[in-house]
């Protein structure tokens, strides 16, 4: 699996992630465990759902001549 999730994305994921195990826990609602998904995509780095698509938000690397 190359990775395809970038740094910027796996802040939001991670603040998406906490805000809705939080939710859940407030609510006291079941629904908050989903947060436990965008919290691993972040710890992996790789979203299958961006796979298909061939997404990635990974910053790519430039090369320079000197």
């Amino acid at each position: 699996m190359k990775p395809n999730v970038g740094k910027a994305d796996k802040i939001v994921r991670y603040t998406v992630g906490i805000l809705a195990i939080a939710a859940g826990v407030y609510y006291q609602n079941w629904l908050g465990a989903l947060g436990i998904v965008p919290i691993f995509t972040a710890i992996i780095g790789w979203c299958p759902l961006y796979a298909p698509f061939g997404i990635s938000t990974v910053e790519k690397k430039t090369q320079t001549n000197n």
